[in-house]
């Protein structure tokens, strides 16, 4: 029981509420009038959130399974905190397997594959240092520009989209060019090109050059072993394969790249993607203490973590075998609606995405408008140099099994019936 002194005391202060909250009433009041603001909130914000459910059968972002929503909704802590510092750790070790690779130097930029692919040329790279890069989609034209802007000597190797390159071509140019880093797209998604990989790292090492790799639409859907293949520094997103919303992009470096990383005359371009400082953040340099650089993703470090335990649970083989007997459901089923693949060896099919030629006589906006207005499906055309090419639907993780792949041929199939063929 409450003592009577508090409980009369407790009366008092209720008694006064009333009157507290008509002087603060009247002075806000009064503040409104000589308030500053001039711009009223925005009807938009006074209305709940609205997004519409779709399937993304496109390149990517992917659905996200409702065990990794579940970890991204998890109440936050601290980004400084010893228990983010454990997580951290264990994205770690699920991005090591994920990679196949045992580099210390492995984390999770804060940011999309983008971010990643810019933390490694930023790093590597110096002003005026020759760099090499393959352009046979967007990824190589993307590497090649953010190269050239922080001053490296740019020089390619072109081909069309959905062409690939062979060990010969690449032996050519790294003795012409002598650059310090030659870029490769693993899983170019804009052509649906899984590039062969072996023999690239050792050419690579043999004229003293480094190995960057985009593994973005491909890791855990197409066999990638960073360790075995030579691979000097992979780096992939959350979005697709892994099924974790887009923000997060995995990376790492081998001891050779680190020697170059950590070795430079000049400061990196960038504070925010400085290996020096994230080194630490992520635990890799060492040192006892953690200090801070950034504020990194919680609810996006706790849904990748997820993502990569589905991983491992998964087993990578499994993941490889599952996207690749998906893939050639979907492209028998394509095949039998008359449908041309755009890349024609099956060994050099992306199965986590695949490109089709777009049909004779159709307008390849309107058939995607169709399907996603009528089926709330999401397939994509082509992305930079294979706009007006190809039509993309992705099946990977989450996404990947064959009621999906049934879903999207029946989509298209009613697509082809219901939209307008042109005489062209």
């Amino acid at each position: 029981m409450m003592p009577r002194t508090v409980l009369s005391r407790c009366a008092r202060l209720a008694k006064k509420v009333p009157l507290e909250c008509a002087r603060s009433s009247t002075k806000h009041n009064v503040h409104r009038g000589m308030s500053s603001v001039t711009i009223p909130p925005p009807a938009c914000m006074l209305r709940p959130l609205e997004a519409p459910f779709r399937y993304l059968f496109g390149p990517g972002p992917s659905n996200v399974p409702p065990r990794v929503l579940a970890a991204g909704g998890r109440p936050i802590i601290g980004h400084m905190h010893s228990e983010m510092f454990e997580i951290m750790n264990d994205i770690k070790k699920g991005i090591q397997y994920a990679f196949q690779t045992s580099n210390n130097m492995t984390l999770a930029m804060s940011g999309s594959g983008h971010t990643a692919m810019e933390c490694a040329v930023f790093n590597i790279v110096e002003p005026g240092e020759s760099v090499l890069v393959a352009i046979n989609g967007i990824w190589g034209e993307r590497v090649a520009e953010i190269a050239e802007r922080m001053g490296a000597k740019v020089h390619t190797l072109v081909k069309t989209p959905g062409g690939h390159f062979t060990n010969a071509e690449i032996e050519q140019a790294l003795a012409k060019h002598k650059p310090v880093l030659f870029f490769l797209a693993h899983g170019e998604s804009s052509a649906g090109l899984a590039h062969p990989m072996d023999g690239v790292g050792e050419m690579c090492h043999k004229y003293n050059c480094l190995l960057l790799v985009d593994s973005v639409a491909s890791l855990g859907a197409a066999p990638l072993l960073m360790d075995h293949q030579n691979i000097d520094i992979l780096y992939t997103g959350s979005q697709k394969a892994l099924n974790a919303p887009p923000g997060t992009a995995p990376i790492s470096f081998s001891e050779r790249a680190c020697h170059k990383m950590f070795n430079r005359k000049t400061k990196p371009v960038s504070y925010l993607l400085d290996m020096t400082y994230l080194s630490n953040y992520w635990g890799n340099d060492g040192k006892p203490d953690r200090i801070y650089h950034h504020t990194g993703p919680v609810s996006g470090f706790f849904a990748l973590r997820e993502s990569l335990a589905i991983l491992s649970e998964t087993g990578l083989e499994n993941s490889w075998r599952h996207h690749r007997e998906v893939a050639e459901y979907l492209w028998k089923g394509l095949e039998d609606l008359g449908l041309k693949l755009f890349i024609k060896d099956k060994d050099l099919r992306l199965p986590s995405v695949t490109t089709i030629a777009i049909p004779e006589g159709y307008n390849w906006k309107e058939l995607l408008a169709y399907i996603l207005k009528h089926h709330q499906i999401e397939f994509t055309g082509g992305l930079g140099p294979s706009v007006g090419m190809v039509m993309r639907i992705g099946l990977m993780g989450y996404n990947c099994n064959k009621a999906n792949a049934a879903m999207a041929l029946a989509a298209l199939e009613d697509a082809l019936k219901q939209c307008r063929k042109t005489n062209a």
